[in-house]
């Protein structure tokens, strides 16, 4: 059916969705020497900066809005980036178990999630222990977890919650410490961006997929 002004009732139903299939390999989704995802990109723009910033990665994004995931992926054909950096709309806590195979990503991006703060949004949470076993699962030795949070409680919660896991290495600027004054990823969030401008202290955190002997990947 459609409005009388011609548009559909549901203009996002046609959101990009990852294969139905319930085992989906990251490597056939994008292109590139190796695999970086987002969780929650919103916006976008900091896949877009990214993407440009980096030409050698691949990039996915995993976003539960479907306006955003649909909005974003159509912007970044756009820009000629389209067979390097997806957008799906999914929710990342169901998605991630789905991608193989293991030890395929190099970086996981986590930024300003989770704005539930009553009780019984508790559920939606990103951050659980669920999560963070397929973070473990598919990074690759040595590969990148990283999080920022405007917010002071949330940090220190997943802060307190992260350096339990011990498969992840706290990779901070102080040893033993997540916290990074900065990060070396070059791209920025919108809401990053607006932090930054009100002069709001951004908790940037990073963690490593542990290995012995330890690798790190050269920026």
């Amino acid at each position: 059916m459609q409005l009388p002004s011609g548009r559909s009732p549901r203009p996002y139903e046609q959101a990009p969705r990852l294969p139905a299939a319930e085992r989906v390999d990251v490597r056939s989704l994008v292109a590139g020497e190796w695999i970086e995802i987002e969780i929650g990109p919103g916006r976008g723009w900091f896949l877009v900066e990214r993407a440009e910033a980096e030409p050698r990665a691949a990039l996915i994004g995993l976003e539960i809005r479907r306006k955003w995931a649909s909005i974003v992926d159509a912007r970044l054909a756009q820009r000629g980036l389209g067979s390097r950096c997806r957008v799906f709309a999914e929710d990342a806590r169901h998605a991630l178990s789905r991608l193989v195979p293991d030890a395929s990503v190099r970086r996981i991006f986590l930024s300003f999630p989770d704005p539930w703060w009553k009780k019984r949004h508790q559920k939606r949470l990103v951050v659980g222990d669920r999560f963070l076993d397929e973070v473990v699962r598919l990074l690759v030795p040595g590969g990148d977890f990283f999080v920022q949070t405007d917010v002071d409680d949330r940090a220190r919660a997943y802060e307190e919650r992260i350096n339990a896991e011990p498969r992840l290495v706290a990779a901070g600027d102080a040893e033993g410490s997540p916290r990074l004054l900065d990060h070396p990823y070059v791209a920025r969030s919108p809401r990053e961006r607006r932090a930054i401008a009100d002069g709001l202290p951004i908790h940037r955190m990073l963690w490593r997929r542990a290995t012995n002997p330890a690798r790190s990947f050269v920026y």
